[in-house]
């Protein structure tokens, strides 16, 4: 045996091995990929039912929001209603109830001016308490 045979055996022996080597990791890559489809598989089974709910509940979210604006529109134009109504109140009562304690006060102090110039015998005993 030559060196050339020599060379094409090692060569040949080598290339035997790197080929046992690359079968064991493309199988074993291979049995990787299958795990992981199980694994992808599981996890689509799972989430699309999830998805599925998601979408409801999204939907009904969004009911629930244009009801929600629904309510704020209502309670918006209930406040503006009674701060109307109440403007209209005071503007209504207001004038009368100020000349009306304006001329309590005032005959209050007349009852008081006129009393203070009647003689002190014809005043009552609740008067001179005062």
């Amino acid at each position: 045996m030559n060196a050339g045979d020599l060379a094409a055996v090692v060569v040949t022996i080598v290339s035997l091995g790197a080929t046992a080597l690359l079968t064991i990791a493309v199988l074993s890559l291979l049995r990787t990929m299958r795990g992981l489809r199980v694994v992808l598989d599981t996890l689509h089974d799972q989430t699309v039912p999830l998805v599925h709910d998601l979408r409801i509940t999204i939907d009904q979210a969004g009911v629930d929001l244009e009801r929600v604006e629904g309510i704020l529109d209502s309670a918006e134009r209930i406040t503006h209603t009674v701060d109307s109504a109440s403007k209209l109140t005071y503007r209504a009562f207001s004038p009368p109830l100020i000349k009306t304690v304006s001329l309590m006060s005032g005959l209050r102090r007349a009852g008081r001016r006129a009393r203070e110039r009647t003689p002190p015998s014809t005043r009552t005993l609740t008067d001179r308490r005062r």
